[in-house]
């Protein structure tokens, strides 16, 4: 495991306005810019992946045309394209303003490095590794991606991580949302769940709801249950999900700090 190697996920709700299309949140994804920027030169072994959700840009879009059932006709594939476009546009968009904070970002598209044939996801990992290792910081996205059975689909940011984690081994993955970390009883947001293991789901019956915004990767319940399969499957893997809204979260997280709901395996 990489102990200086840190995996951030921008989510989407938290960089667009998730309902209004095709809308970004221009200070927010500004401000966290700064705040990466300033745990690099307090940490200066810290090691990073950034990733970003589609929120408003391609979540619409990828519902209209199922594109993550898969891509058949013409015009699914005029869908897959549209999707690729609204993502790509998100994607620059949240560079201009990593590489405008003096960040060295270099962006990793999965629709450009990554493939599926059956259940197995290929990415060009070696590629990530060469650019950590020379100081740059790799930005990856949801994404759409070429599937050898069913044409095409897409792969959420958090899958993206998964598929690296299992190369790279980081230490912690961080993710940033606009909830304080998991409600035990969303949407009324009255009890707050400290830590998830498989072990604590089933003692205290917790109950974890989806996305309340169009979301065709799952909402926060599969973003629960993906990171709880992947922190059983990398040993001493640490996943917290924290609100990235509130200025200083983003950069106290990247310091260490407790953030929202931690997300560890049954044995940690």
């Amino acid at each position: 495991m990489d102990s200086n190697l840190t995996f951030l996920k921008l989510g989407g709700s938290l960089i667009t306005e998730k309902d209004k299309p095709r809308t970004p949140r221009a200070k927010i994804i500004q401000q966290i810019a700064w705040e990466i920027r300033e745990a690099l030169r307090e940490i200066p072994n810290l090691r990073l992946i950034i990733g970003h959700g589609s929120g408003s840009f391609g979540h619409a879009t990828a519902k209209k045309y199922r594109t993550r059932e898969g891509v058949y006709t013409l015009e699914d594939w005029y869908g897959f394209v549209h999707v690729w476009y609204d993502a790509r546009a998100l994607n620059q968009l949240v560079i201009d303003a990593l590489f405008s904070a003096g960040l060295p970002v270099i962006a990793f598209p999965p629709s450009a490095i990554t493939f599926r044939e059956g259940k197995k996801v290929q990415i060009a990992t070696q590629l990530i590794q060469i650019a950590i290792e020379k100081g740059l910081i790799p930005v990856v996205q949801g994404d759409v991606i070429f599937d050898l059975d069913q044409g095409g689909t897409i792969l959420s940011t958090e899958e993206v991580f998964a598929e690296l984690s299992f190369h790279l081994r980081p230490q912690r993955i961080l993710l940033a949302g606009v909830e304080e970390g998991v409600w035990a009883d969303f949407p009324l947001r009255h009890s707050l769940v400290t830590e998830i293991s498989e072990d604590t789901i089933k003692s205290e019956n917790i109950q974890i709801s989806g996305s309340i915004a169009t979301d065709v990767t799952g909402g926060m319940a599969e973003k629960v249950k993906s990171m709880l399969d992947l922190c059983q499957r990398v040993p001493g893997l640490e996943v917290w999900i924290f609100n990235g809204l509130k200025k200083g979260n983003v950069l106290n997280a990247l310091r260490g700090f407790p953030m929202g709901t931690k997300i560890l395996s049954r044995n940690s």
